[in-house]
């Protein structure tokens, strides 16, 4: 390649990271190991994947000439070749490579593991796709890289974006066994209801702090390009696919949370069984969608889901303007649970966690009469700062992440 292409690039890099601020940085920064020779990390789209690459380059690096950072939708890329662009950084002193939007380019699991191969002393880091499959037969990055997965903001994480509280991570064990001296330490700092109706409307998304009253315009849009780029170019789906991706997506969203009749679904999106259930799959791994499926179906990709929930209350917000409130409980409460549980529709209540705990979900009137056989069993009660027993106040499911 001409020198000049890549002197586009950096300049293109130098640019985004003028525009990076600072002030506020994911968790999972501090949880990448950034010494790994190939580090992979996906999320779903408006996680803050970009700003985490540019952060982590604009505060490790002082000689910048030694990094190179490429959004892999860029045009030059539409005809050039990446391996060029790679081979001209190496051989110029190089020795970092950050690819941004990677599941933008075709056969990129190739393209990863020939650079990999081909420069030994080169660190490779790149983002994509929460549908994006991290390893294929053709080349398996398994065994050669450090993966990790980027949800949006729990609770606590948006906490800390608001400058409110800092605090540490909470284990499920610790919730249940000492929730009201948790929720009375936190409550002894903060004013929690106001934040947590916040973070319910805008919170789950990083760029809500660029926002005011535009945030639900922004996040419809963002849902509109993830639906027509990133399914593609994640999945075999093809035009009419994806219109039918969008109509079941607009469906589902206007009911959640839904107890489905799948038929219905599929009837009302024009398509059949087999296919009905892989857009529903895709619209999951996009980060869109949660499927809460029983034990007996967890494992099944195209088995019939108990219930579906959008992904976070924030798309109910932005879709549906006024949801109902004790939707919006469970839909906060799976969205928490389910990063770093295995929930499943219980037989009794409306969560089952990792096999052993059942959980009934609503506000601060709701008793256990559903759940009063179950063992192990708890109530997650919104409108209240602290609890007592085995009621658990809901928003403090959210410091779990």
């Amino acid at each position: 390649m001409e020198r000049f292409e890549y002197d586009c690039f950096h300049a293109e890099m130098l640019h985004k990271l003028d525009s990076t601020h600072m002030e506020f940085r994911r968790d999972i920064h501090r949880s990448i190991d950034w010494s790994n020779r190939l580090i992979g990390i996906k999320g779903p789209k408006g996680v803050g994947k970009t700003t985490l690459l540019l952060q982590h380059i604009k505060d490790s690096f002082s000689d910048l000439s030694k990094v190179l950072y490429v959004s892999m939708d860029n045009l030059w890329l539409s005809y050039g070749s990446i391996a060029d662009l790679v081979d001209f950084h190496y051989t110029h002193g190089g020795t970092h490579v950050f690819l941004d939007d990677i599941h933008r380019y075709g056969a990129w699991q190739r393209a990863v593991k020939n650079i990999y191969d081909d420069y030994p002393s080169l660190k490779v880091a790149y983002a994509g796709s929460s549908m994006m499959k991290m390893h294929s037969p053709e080349a398996d990055l398994s065994r050669r890289q450090r993966a990790y997965d980027m949800p949006g903001l729990s609770f606590r994480e948006f906490l800390r974006s608001e400058n409110a509280l800092e605090y540490r991570i909470l284990s499920l064990d610790e919730i249940l066994e000492n929730h009201m001296g948790l929720s009375m330490d936190i409550c002894s700092r903060i004013k929690v209801m106001p934040l947590f109706e916040k973070y319910l409307k805008t919170g789950y998304y990083p760029f809500y702090r660029e926002e005011a009253h535009g945030f639900p315009a922004r996040l419809e849009e963002m849902v509109r390009i993830g639906l027509d780029r990133d399914l593609p170019s994640n999945t075999d789906m093809e035009y009419a696919s994806l219109q039918k991706a969008r109509k079941m997506f607009m469906l589902l969203i206007s009911k959640v949370p839904y107890a489905p009749r799948m038929k219905d679904v599929f009837d009302a999106v024009g398509t059949n069984r087999e296919h009905g259930y892989m857009i529903l799959d895709a619209l999951e791994k996009a980060g869109l969608l949660r499927l809460l499926k029983t034990r007996s179906k967890d494992s099944k990709p195209f088995a019939r889901p108990e219930r579906i929930f959008p992904d976070n209350t924030c798309l109910m917000y932005a879709f549906t303007g006024n949801p109902d409130l004790d939707d919006v409980r469970r839909a906060f409460f799976m969205s928490q649970l389910s990063n770093v549980h295995t929930v499943n529709y219980p037989q009794k209540g409306d969560f089952l966690v990792d096999s052993r705990y059942t959980f009934e979900v609503g506000g601060r009137r709701k008793s256990f009469d559903q759940i009063k056989d179950m063992p192990d069993s708890f109530l997650a009660v919104d409108g209240i700062e602290t609890g007592s027993g085995n009621r658990i106040p809901l928003w403090l499911f959210g410091f779990m992440w």
